[in-house]
């Protein structure tokens, strides 16, 4: 054993870790943050399992600074300097040597590993840590892995860790592992909400909350302040805010140097206030936390596959994750967390898994080079949606990293860019304008675009400016970012510096164009309209090379965030696969003429040049007018009163008969259109020839001989009534109705039937005057229990019209006139 472990939780359990991992081959170790499992159990693994399993402890971390600060810790345990004995690389920056024998690397970079070779030569054991944050790089890593070691390497150790309880699922991959739990020592921690006021920001709402907490935290003033905020442009308002108060305010993310990461993660001469992204929930520890301030929020890759938008959103974390933070304020000693949402808001229980929001083209990559293009014959924690993942495979086959067969096979190129560690879009844009522009003006924009916290406003010209200079933050990180992407290419003497070209190349179908002169609305090559913000000098280009854009919820349109200026040549060139020439016949809603016909020249969704086709096919005529006619409806037709009543007459017939009397519903007329196409419709070319045709012909032209001689038997227009008058029916509803002045049913018993005696007609039954009197389609009860009623109430107030007694029997009369004596 390794001396002068520090007393942390996990200690004791060491030797059962140990020996459950030497003698199960996989293990699941269940720890809270701060109990040590991330700096104790690798070196005791190493210290265990040499005499056992040959080869290096592989530490897989979920982030670059965890797997820094991971390392730095181990070899100060061991009194050493880091890149002897323990050793970490991250994608850029790497100290380790040949005496290295616990090496910690982000997730990302192992993944690279592996796929390039799946035996993992050398290594004796990996630890795969944080497994409950659901990374997706930690995903795919687990499912290689247990691939890996069911083919290649069955004498890999596999250590999984969690700081959650929830991990049956997590043994269960692993083969029945058994789980091994560690529980936290920890102190009470009281929890406050502190909700932002109304028209407050987040970061004022954590200022004041940060505040709040300093000024409680004793007559000593002692205990620093940890701050979750969702990224870094938060961080950097919420220091601003923080201006004056008696403590260091340090921030705690990624992108940070080095030095200014290890500053916020040790104890300083004063108070701290550490303002910090996601990275400090469970992968790192950062001493002297007296309290906890939690905005509630987290920042996380989302993909719109319809709008082609893809980046990161802010949402609401979840319950496991709002826990993890506040753990944070109670390692130590007593402490409190302040949360900046109303009590009583329900969170989801866990953080939803990568897997299932982000982008998945880098993921089908590396299922493509593993041989395993859709993913099936791996154990997945959570398979990858299927339409996401043949989304990211149709972008490969567009970048060239996949065959154009459809079966998924990786190419030469595919694998070289595989090889980069970028994403397929960045490793397409570097590989290929390293070449048109030069391998350094080429990694200038991929660096750029690869770092979301590198850019402060939105035209790429003016962002690479400030970081050449130096002036900008994260400009060191940048340059170093630079030398490394540079040296991975070959570049012939390079063209003119061209950020546009490069943007294009990694986002083809962002490429935009100006909707209207003077506009800032632009449509991008696929199909999604975007905005510029007001104020950029890029509002006078009529085209962009988009690289980052974004859209709220419920917004018709998204947000310009990054792009450069762009003219069409670029775009062709740059785009060449989208560049399409076609005869297109279309209804245009608006346009007076309703069929437009064009030859048009296009790039993606966007129109380059066209020109009018004076006589089209008839078949794209007939298409264009179906279009309208389902876009618009049937109304585009002339729809005459006969033709209005004949409708619901068929309607009748079809609701009461059924077939063959045919369903004429827009739905169904338009569904079928072969069985009425035909006569002026078959010759129309326009709206304004739609708006000739009768609507009567189209109706009859859906009958049979045997229907067409029996509608007017079946649903007739008119009924003669008793008094010899013919009266119109009315088929618009559910039931036909006849509207008719009570005199002139007079003598009628039954109520007439329409659809062969199957359908009542509804009798609204009115006064002399026309207006309702009674509704009924039972003459005969209506004239024993309704009508005396009726007769009491109006033969007072029109007397000169006819009331008998018995109208069963009485004469009709027509307006108050006919044979027969007046009713007394």
């Amino acid at each position: 054993m390794i001396p002068a472990l520090p007393d942390l939780p996990v200690r004791a359990a060491l030797p059962e870790i140990t020996a459950a991992l030497a003698a199960a081959g996989s293990a699941v170790l269940v720890a809270p943050p701060g109990t040590g499992k991330t700096t104790l159990v690798p070196l005791a693994l190493a210290a265990e399992l040499p005499g056992k399993v040959a080869g290096k402890i592989i530490v897989a971390e979920p982030r670059r600074l965890a797997a820094r600060a991971a390392a730095t810790r181990m070899a100060s345990l061991l009194g050493e300097e880091v890149g002897r004995t323990v050793g970490y690389a991250v994608r850029g920056d790497a100290r380790r040597s040949a005496a290295t024998r616990i090496e910690v690397v982000t997730s990302g970079l192992l993944l690279r590993r592996l796929v390039a070779d799946p035996e993992l030569p050398g290594t004796a054991a990996v630890v795969l840590d944080e497994c409950h944050e659901r990374h997706l790089d930690a995903d795919l890593l687990l499912a290689l892995l247990l691939d890996a070691r069911d083919g290649l390497r069955p004498d890999l150790r596999l250590l999984a860790t969690s700081a959650t309880v929830r991990t049956r699922r997590l043994a269960e991959l692993l083969g029945d592992a058994p789980v091994l739990d560690v529980p936290a020592r920890t102190f009470p921690v009281s929890v406050r909400h502190v909700p932002p006021a109304r028209g407050e920001r987040i970061e004022a709402c954590v200022a004041r909350a940060v505040r709040a907490a300093l000024d409680e935290g004793g007559t000593d003033g002692t205990g620093d302040v940890l701050a979750f905020l969702p990224g870094v442009a938060e961080i950097r308002r919420t220091a601003d805010a923080l201006a004056g108060v008696d403590a260091d305010v340090l921030p705690l993310h990624g992108r940070l140097p080095v030095a200014e990461q290890d500053r916020a993660l040790r104890p300083g001469p004063r108070r701290r206030v550490v303002l910090s992204t996601a990275v400090a929930e469970s992968s790192l520890t950062v001493p002297g936390v007296r309290a906890v301030v939690d905005a509630g929020l987290a920042r996380v890759p989302r993909t719109d596959h319809r709008r082609g938008l893809a980046g990161l959103v802010t949402v609401r974390v979840s319950a496991a994750v709002a826990e993890q933070r506040a753990g944070r304020a109670g390692r130590e000693a007593p402490g409190r967390v302040l949360r900046c949402w109303p009590e009583g808001e329900l969170l989801a229980p866990e953080p939803e898994p990568e897997i299932r929001t982000a982008d998945l083209t880098r993921l089908a990559l590396d299922l493509a080079c593993w041989g395993t293009p859709d993913g099936t014959g791996l154990r997945w924690w959570d398979a990858p949606p299927e339409g996401p993942l043949l989304a990211g495979r149709a972008v490969l086959r567009a970048l060239g990293a996949l065959a154009g067969d459809g079966d998924g096979t990786v190419t030469d190129r595919g694998r070289r860019m595989a090889e980069l560690g970028l994403h397929p879009r960045l490793a397409r844009a570097l590989l290929d304008g390293a070449p048109a522009v030069g391998p350094r003006a080429a990694a200038e924009v991929v660096a750029l675009l690869d770092d979301d916290t590198l850019a402060a406003g939105v035209e790429i010209d003016v962002e690479l400016r400030r970081l050449r200079s130096g002036a900008a933050p994260g400009a060191g990180r940048w340059r170093a970012e630079v030398r490394r992407l540079a040296r991975l290419v070959d570049g012939g003497g390079g063209g003119r510096d061209d950020p546009a070209l490069v943007t294009a190349l990694a986002h083809p179908e962002r490429l935009a164009r100006r909707r209207a002169p003077g506009s800032r609305r632009y449509l991008m090559a696929g199909g999604t309209a975007v905005e510029l913000p007001a104020g950029t000098a890029l509002a006078d280009q009529e085209w962009l090379a988009v690289a980052v854009a974004d859209r709220t919820p419920g917004a018709d349109h998204g947000r310009v965030r990054l792009a450069a200026a762009a003219d069409q040549e670029l775009a062709v060139r740059a785009a060449p696969a989208l560049v399409t020439e076609a005869d297109e016949v279309a209804w245009v809603r608006g346009d007076p003429a309703g069929v437009v016909a064009r030859h048009v020249r296009r790039l993606g969704a966007i129109v380059l040049d066209e020109r009018r086709i004076a006589d089209p096919p008839p078949d794209a005529l007939r298409a264009a007018l179906l279009d309208g006619l389902r876009t618009e409806g049937p109304g585009l037709l002339r729809w005459s009163d006969g033709a209005r009543r004949l409708r619901d007459r068929l309607a009748t017939l079809h609701r009461t008969l059924g077939p063959p009397w045919p369903d004429v519903s827009d739905e169904a007329l338009l569904a079928d259109p072969d069985r009425w196409w035909t006569g002026q419709l078959a010759s129309a070319r326009s709206r304004s020839d739609l708006a000739r045709v009768d609507a009567t012909g189209v109706l009859r032209g859906l009958l049979g001989w045997r229907e067409a001689a029996a509608v007017d038997e079946l649903a007739p227009e008119r009924i003669t009534l008793p008094s010899g008058s013919r009266i119109a029916l009315d088929y618009s509803g559910e039931r036909p109705v006849l509207a008719v002045k009570v005199q002139e049913v007079f003598g009628w018993t039954g109520a007439p039937a329409v659809a062969g005696g199957r359908l009542p007609v509804l009798l609204h039954l009115l006064s002399p005057a026309g207006r309702p009197a009674a509704v009924t389609s039972d003459l005969e009860t209506f004239w024993e229990t309704g009508y005396p009623q009726v007769r009491a109430e109006l033969r007072g107030r029109y007397p000169k019209h006819a009331w008998p007694e018995d109208p069963r029997t009485a004469p009709p009369r027509v307006s108050g006139r006919g044979r027969g004596l007046p009713g007394r």
